[in-house]
């Protein structure tokens, strides 16, 4: 009878348990779901000062040297960026392009704006040009093309929003011996001081983003 009795409180124990364990963990689910996620046309930044990331970092005075534009395709998150060529990367490979794996996402203050066929749009313009290559001397010409200017061009486009202010090359701070090596190494004698750029760092700073803080 005593035995009886004590395996029937260790049922009604585990059960208890059980009832508390499941609870607590379908309220961690759904805290984890009531956080913000990562949605299509947030945008990625990056930090990563090798090659000429160093140079973009002191001539910008920004701490982000890359830039992408994500898109949510069958419920996986892909990322959209300007490398050489341009290209379509998971999240997780994007992310571990990064120093230390930091990154930060912003997100267009007025999403009423971005519309499925919106969009639509700006995937099917991101897509189309995969495979151009790497533009390394940052022209504005959308015959190569650079990774704060790939995104730049998908917003302006579908929606006439511009992420940042285009400035002359001659606005940024040229003065480091690194930028002037790159430059030398770019541009020889024939540096193109007068053409417009749009950097990661003014991109990162433009009024019509605002910051997503992930759970």
């Amino acid at each position: 009878m005593r035995y009886t009795c004590m395996r029937k409180k260790l049922i009604l124990l585990t059960a208890l348990l059980g009832v508390v364990f499941l609870s607590a963990f379908q309220g961690a689910k759904f805290k984890k779901a009531d956080g913000p996620a990562l949605k299509s046309g947030d945008i990625i930044f990056i930090i990563n000062p090798a090659g000429q990331g160093k140079a973009i970092q002191l001539a910008t005075k920004s701490k982000y040297t890359h830039v992408g534009i994500i898109f949510i395709e069958d419920g996986k998150t892909f990322v959209y960026h300007a490398v050489e060529p341009v290209s379509k990367s998971t999240l997780s490979d994007f992310i571990g392009m990064s120093e230390d794996g930091t990154y930060s996402i912003k997100r267009l203050k007025d999403q009423s704006l971005l519309t499925d066929k919106i969009l639509t749009q700006m995937r099917s313009e991101a897509t189309l040009k995969l495979g151009i290559h790497y533009d390394l001397g940052f022209n504005w010409s959308d015959e190569e093309l650079y990774c704060s200017e790939y995104v730049w061009k998908l917003y302006d486009h579908a929606l006439k929003i511009e992420l940042g202010k285009l400035r002359p090359l001659k606005e940024f701070d040229l003065s480091h011996p690194k930028v002037q090596q790159i430059m030398k190494q770019r541009y020889g004698k024939h540096i193109p001081y007068d053409e417009k750029m749009i950097s990661p760092g003014d991109m990162y700073n433009s009024g019509f983003l605002e910051e997503v803080k992930l759970q």
